[in-house]
């Protein structure tokens, strides 16, 4: 007998068909999940929202992945590569507009010049910041060692999202060589976390191929990697990427877009004090988009700071929104995007994960 969506909630811990069952709710059902996220939201969170100010610096990427509008196979795509200052004043807008935290995000490169660079900026960063400015980082795979020294320079989150747990689903979304590795990417997520950063993962919803169950599983082993921060976000084409010949095949946007709430929803219940993003792209296929996110369990907002000229060619999705927006454009927007949504924004705190903390405390009882 299927259990009843309201018996479900009342639960802790909720197994695979649970988890389905929740993540095919519509009506009555779907209302009682979002308020049932939006509870376990205040309680844990309150109708608090953090800035991370996105500086996406560089569309340079050594990766082919299948999906990606800046895969390295791209010829159509004007390739860019921030200065040092470029980056250092879209910080320092940041810092001077209390933003709390950056998150500092472009293509997987693995150099020794990109290696040093990371940390000279770092450096830069908190210098320029009194140490009162938080970094995110999301620049892909690297080695241990990488990971250390940008630690050690001033980053404490990092980002790396591993867009499907089903190394089956994994396989058919990237190439089949050793640059794409589905072992590789979690030998670097347990990497990060044993280094000490607040790590995240995230996955995307309405791949090709992907299943319910699929989905069901990313979010099972999100809850047993213990992750401290998610970022999901549905799968827009892009034009541009091999995967374009499966459009047809798809689930229209607006149900993919559900579905990421749903599991915005469903991540929160399970694992209520992580933080979690309003991806962009829900804005790409709903204009209230990221306000809906942050109602039902999101807490974090990245407003795009990058220098505009530079914003059209960090693509990896078709139909990007605020593309032409300003950096004060953004911030102002995102503002009352966030009061819409009954919340507020905090403004001069990094707004660590709150999960990470008791994380900690746990390792060294």
């Amino acid at each position: 007998m299927k259990k009843a969506i309201k018996d479900i909630l009342e639960q802790d811990n909720l197994s695979r068909n649970e988890i389905i069952v929740l993540l095919e709710s519509e009506g009555d059902d779907r209302t009682l999940l979002f308020k049932k996220s939006a509870e376990v939201k205040e309680r844990y969170i309150g109708k608090k929202v953090w800035f991370r100010g996105l500086i996406e610096f560089s569309n340079i990427c050594g990766k082919d992945c299948l999906y990606c509008g800046i895969r390295k196979g791209n010829k159509n795509l004007e390739r860019y590569n921030l200065t040092d200052d470029e980056i250092l004043s879209a910080a320092n807008f940041a810092y001077t507009n209390r933003y709390g935290s950056i998150a500092l995000q472009s293509g997987e490169v693995e150099s020794r010049f990109v290696t040093d660079r990371i940390e000279n900026l770092l450096r830069g960063i908190k210098e320029l910041s009194n140490g009162e400015l938080g970094v995110t980082l999301s620049v892909g795979e690297q080695e241990p060692e990488t990971y250390k020294k940008w630690y050690d320079a001033g980053a404490h989150r990092y980002l790396l999202r591993v867009e499907s747990t089903n190394p089956a689903l994994y396989s058919k979304i990237h190439p089949d060589d050793s640059k794409h590795s589905f072992k590789r990417r979690l030998d670097c997520l347990k990497s990060l976390q044993e280094i000490g950063y607040q790590t995240g993962t995230g996955v995307m919803i309405g791949l090709p191929f992907q299943t319910i169950d699929d989905l069901a599983g990313d979010l099972l082993f999100m809850k047993e990697f213990n992750i401290d921060m998610c970022g999901m976000g549905p799968y827009i084409e892009h034009v541009s990427t091999p995967l374009i010949v499966h459009s047809e095949n798809l689930l229209p946007l607006k149900e993919r877009f559900d579905l990421t709430l749903k599991m915005i929803a469903i991540i929160r219940i399970m694992m209520k004090d992580i933080n979690i993003v309003a991806a962009t792209a829900l804005q790409a296929i709903d204009p209230m988009g990221r306000e809906k996110a942050v109602m039902i369990g999101a807490n974090i907002l990245m407003p795009n700071i990058t220098p505009g000229k530079y914003r059209d060619s960090y693509k990896l999705y078709d139909n990007k929104p605020c593309a032409d927006d300003s950096a004060e454009d953004c911030q102002s927007c995102l503002e009352a995007r966030v009061s819409l949504a009954d919340a507020e924004v905090i403004y001069g705190e990094w707004g660590d994960s709150k999960h990470y903390s008791s994380r900690q405390e746990k390792s060294l009882e």
